[in-house]
């Protein structure tokens, strides 16, 4: 037990005295979550850049500019010069530009849809799919409407809108949990991976095999100090999300570190794997990285797990990355319970135990 203790307190020094470790694993997930939630983190709310054209500049053509103002998601602004706003849509400037034609009241009090200035001109970017899926219909509904009006249009058949409370998450609430997901990942799976290649090849392994120190006593005193090391900058990461950005954890704290050491477990038998087929240190980290750098992408870290094609959902479901920052998410924004996660649970306890049977049968003090 002394011999596991002093093991535990050497790794953490070793980290500690580390400043490139404690910079990759500590540091640069910080600065790449303020960095994301600054620029995107804010962002919950969507808006479309309009430009209205009214050559008409009458009550009737005023009313309908008034009309498209009232819609938060319209970013209205008004123009004298068709050519130039066309120029800016073509650019990415602008997501539609109106043009309110000369003759429109006249069409509005005639109630005529033959008359000339009776169809208004929307320009909008065909390659856009936002404009094409949002904004053309936002403004045909809206001109629709004022038509029903003025017609004095009646339908027989109505809707009845029924308002469902939900969470209120912006996107660095996405963030965050994906975030201590990738650090969980980094720092085990390229840490562990990195170490005992650099350890085995400085012959330090070869030298602890020699000493009475029982294998079991040194694998556990590295899962514990991983341990230790993972929750205490997850917590620290969390604590700094919520000062900066207001995040918070819905859910239990004890499930949310329960999840945090099985990631951490998981990712670690998975470096043992990548230690044990790296024959020096520096082939122990593209081994690592060619394995990690896809998982960040596919492990919805950054974006969610669902906009990607339906062929490669059967891949991402099986990933520990997705489901350890599916778990982290739930629990930090919806309060998920054990039960109402058990799946993730199971799933990453599976990879845990196939990963550290490979792992044992693979791995080499030499």
């Amino acid at each position: 037990m002394k011999a596991y203790r002093q093991l535990i307190v050497g790794q953490l020094r070793l980290f500690g005295r580390n400043r490139q470790v404690l910079f990759w694993s500590l540091v640069f997930p910080i600065f790449f979550m303020v960095m994301l939630g600054s620029f995107f983190g804010e962002d919950d709310n969507m808006s479309l850049s309009v430009s209205v054209i009214d050559q008409d500049q009458t009550t009737s053509s005023k009313a309908l500019l008034s009309a498209m103002k009232q819609l938060s998601i319209l970013k209205i602004t008004e123009s004298t010069d068709l050519e130039a706003e066309i120029k800016d849509l073509k650019h990415g400037d602008l997501q539609l530009v109106v043009a309110v034609p000369k003759g429109y009241e006249a069409a509005v009090n005639a109630k005529s849809p033959s008359m000339e200035g009776s169809k208004l001109t929307i320009y909008y970017d065909e390659m856009s799919q936002t404009t094409n899926q949002i904004g053309l219909p936002i403004i045909s509904q809206l001109v629709d409407g004022i038509s029903k009006q003025i017609v004095g249009y009646t339908p027989v058949i109505t809707t009845q809108p029924q308002g469902v409370q939900s969470l209120k998450l912006k996107y660095i609430d996405f963030l965050v949990p994906g975030i201590v997901a990738m650090m969980i990942m980094n720092n085990n799976l390229n840490g562990v991976a990195g170490q005992i290649a650099s350890w085995r090849e400085r012959g330090i392994l070869r030298r602890l095999q020699s000493t009475p120190l029982h294998p079991g006593t040194f694998i556990a005193s590295q899962i514990t100090a991983r341990l230790l090391l993972n929750g205490a900058q997850a917590i620290i990461l969390l604590l700094i999300a919520s000062m900066i950005f207001g995040t918070q954890v819905n859910g239990s704290w004890m499930l949310l570190l329960l999840f945090v050491v099985l990631g951490t477990l998981t990712f670690m038998s998975i470096g043992f794997i990548i230690a044990a087929l790296s024959k020096t240190p520096e082939s122990a980290g593209p081994i690592a990285g060619f394995v990690s750098f896809p998982l960040l992408f596919l492990g919805g870290v950054f974006f969610p797990t669902k906009s990607m094609p339906d062929w490669l959902q059967p891949v991402v479901n099986l990933l520990p990355i997705s489901h350890l920052s599916t778990a982290l998410r739930q629990i930090m924004n919806v309060g998920a319970s054990l039960a109402d996660l058990w799946s993730e649970a199971a799933l990453l306890g599976g990879w845990m135990l196939v990963a550290f049977v490979i792992a044992s049968l693979t791995f080499k003090w030499e």
